[in-house]
């Protein structure tokens, strides 16, 4: 038996397929604290117990499905989520990467893809809880980083991990044009491995939440064949504030 530390990270697996579990499980046990689950009411309630870095998702599960499996999670803790699933239509790639997801992987996969995608996206925790900053303010938009939290006319938006990453990013440099690379560079970390269509999917669920309409954007606007920029509103009151 491998013993690791109690401070690595740990991780949770969840997959109704024993052979991908167990497969999984003594592959990264050998570095990581692991924890794993057949079904998503087991992988609730160890999530709990154990509160995961990570999450390793199947997208298909006996009882829950992989999206509301994956907001849930996310909507309690920051945590990571790297889905498995044997879909390859456009269509569902996108589903996915909505739901929340920070990665997803396609079955099947080698243990050394599983490798890299778990080092890649556990790197990305320096990200997701950065060191307090100050409060960014734009008209009727406040956006408070440590606590997480965004106020949209004086009430609060349900953002995943990600899309408050994004949001508190190009709103800290407000009107300045991110190309799709450096976002991805800026925010998921220069060693991100995945699709890099993320940022339009995740700049979309954005755009669903915050614009009165999401086809003519007030506050993050696209630029055409470069990428993106947060556009400070023109009767901004504040920007930024201790």
């Amino acid at each position: 038996m491998v013993m690791v530390p109690a401070t690595t990270p740990k991780i949770l697996i969840v997959d109704d397929d024993f052979g991908v579990r167990n497969l999984i499980y003594r592959f990264l046990s050998r570095k990581y604290q692991i924890e794993s689950a057949a079904d998503g009411k087991t992988a609730l309630s160890l999530f709990e117990q154990f509160n995961p870095a990570l999450v390793i998702l199947d997208w298909n599960l006996p009882d829950l499905n992989g999206y509301s499996l994956c907001q849930e999670m996310q909507g309690r803790t920051n945590v990571l989520v790297l889905i498995l699933t044997s879909r390859t239509d456009e269509a569902d790639k996108i589903k996915i990467l909505s739901a929340g997801a920070d990665d997803f992987m396609t079955k099947p996969f080698s243990l050394a893809e599983v490798e890299v995608r778990v080092e890649a996206l556990l790197r990305r925790i320096r990200y997701i809880n950065p060191s307090p900053t100050q409060r960014v303010i734009f008209k009727q938009l406040a956006i408070n980083p440590e606590g997480r939290e965004v106020t949209l006319n004086d009430r609060p938006l349900a953002l995943t991990a990600l899309e408050f990453n994004i949001l508190h990013f190009l709103a800290s440099h407000p009107n300045q044009a991110w190309s799709r690379p450096q976002l991805i560079q800026k925010i998921w970390g220069c060693d991100y491995v995945g699709d890099g269509r993320v940022v339009d999917v995740h700049i979309g669920q954005l755009r669903k939440k915050m614009e009165v309409d999401a086809s003519i954007p007030e506050f993050i606007k696209t630029v055409r064949g470069y990428g993106y920029k947060f556009e400070a509103p023109d009767e901004n009151t504040s920007g930024f504030n201790p």
